[in-house]
């Protein structure tokens, strides 16, 4: 009975990690295919839960980090991460102590801010986005 539950608890977690992709439940997915192994070959039932959770952390802190490297060296910002650190004009003069200010980048208008509340900067300027706050950009003069 031990080895059925073991053997469905693997195909479980290998099926939430295939559908969430989130680096969580293929740890827990070697320590019951390790724990099966362990009741077919007879260990008690003591035995395989003490290996199941050694398994499962040990997987879990040694080689998460790794995994997680490996697998987002490649990833790209998507959305409006993808603004910072970006230049946009801006379209109507930013006055953050009056609330007013929008910017164009990529074609896209923004509602804009500037973190020096007493700073204005006129339509037309040039300005780099150094950040987003709710669904405003936070934006700086260009240096000239």
């Amino acid at each position: 009975m031990e080895t059925i539950f073991w053997l469905i608890l693997f195909v479980v977690l290998l099926i939430i990690e295939i559908f969430t992709m989130g680096l969580t439940t293929v740890w827990f997915a070697g320590g019951a295919l390790i724990a099966f192994i362990l009741a077919f070959a007879g260990a008690g039932l003591p035995v395989q839960i003490v290996v199941f959770l050694l398994v499962s952390i040990l997987l879990l802190v040694l080689t998460r980090p790794i995994a997680i490297q490996f697998f987002n060296k490649e990833r790209q910002k998507t959305n409006v991460d993808r603004l910072i650190g970006q230049k946009a004009v801006v379209l109507e003069t930013i006055d953050t102590l009056r609330g007013t200010g929008r910017v164009e980048v990529n074609g896209m208008e923004w509602a804009a801010k500037v973190e020096d509340v007493t700073a204005v900067i006129e339509a037309g300027t040039v300005v780099s986005i150094e950040g987003i706050q709710g669904v405003k950009l936070i934006v700086k003069k260009e240096e000239a």
